[in-house]
């Protein structure tokens, strides 16, 4: 009589892989095919994706108080989809909506590609944002649709803010349909360039930056872009330096 353990029938050997990261590895086969419930998962993330790229942004949803809600020059959503050009002008009718005051800062929500993640993130994060930056001027929160990031630019320039900071709706993949990114520019103005900005991105629940840790990094790289004069490939992001024990 055989007294010793039997060994497994099969050792998943991606199964420590997998508990670190939400990407698809090693997903296995059945029969020729990979298994229905890989399958199944992988077709639900492609419709929340699109779903995400579709859908449209509601102010009334974000709970905030006194917005300002402008549009950009894509005037529907095919429009933006197939025109990013127009979503980085502003409405002319939208402009004289945005009055010029002494402000340090200007947030704007948008939709960007995922209004999905907006509706979801950005109410927390502004949240811990306005909490990150005490003693600072903040202009009228803007809800801007039809928004590309380069949108925030000439809504900065007509509010007369020393900063803007663009909270719009990354593309989503097939992991996240709804993970923000803030986009920070200093004395923005139409024409600045990409470079001329920087970006913290990932902002979502499911193993991404938290609202807290977002607001941090975004008062961190404020505080640096006044040092050193400005933000962009100067600037450079030092995690240690963000985190709230620092």
């Amino acid at each position: 009589m055989n007294d010793r353990t039997p060994e497994p029938r099969s050792v998943d050997p991606w199964a420590d892989l997998r508990d670190l990261t939400i990407a698809r590895v090693g997903l296995g086969r059945c029969g020729d095919a990979i298994p229905a419930r890989d399958v199944l998962a992988f077709q639900l993330a492609h419709a929340q994706a699109r779903n995400a790229v579709g859908a449209t942004l509601d102010a009334a949803t974000l709970g905030l108080d006194d917005v300002i809600e402008v549009h950009s020059r894509a005037t529907d959503r095919a429009t933006f989809l197939q025109r990013p050009d127009l979503g980085r002008q502003l409405a002319e009718e939208d402009a004289p909506r945005l009055p010029p005051g002494a402000y340090d800062v200007a947030f704007v929500l948008a939709d960007g590609l995922s209004a999905t993640a907006v509706t979801r993130q950005a109410p927390g994060v502004l949240a811990a944002c306005l909490k990150a930056l005490p003693g600072w001027s903040v202009a009228p929160v803007v809800v801007a649709h039809q928004a590309r990031v380069a949108l925030g630019d000439e809504i900065g320039e007509r509010l007369a803010a020393r900063f803007v900071v663009m909270m719009i709706g990354e593309r989503p993949g097939l992991s996240v349909a709804d993970s923000l990114s803030l986009y920070v520019t200093a004395n923005p103005r139409p024409g600045r360039a990409d470079s001329e900005r920087n970006c913290i991105s990932n902002i979502h629940p499911r193993g991404g930056l938290s609202p807290q840790l977002a607001a941090d990094k975004l008062a961190w790289l404020l505080r640096e872009a006044i040092r050193i004069g400005g933000t962009g490939v100067n600037l450079k992001d030092d995690p240690s330096a963000a985190l709230p024990s620092a």
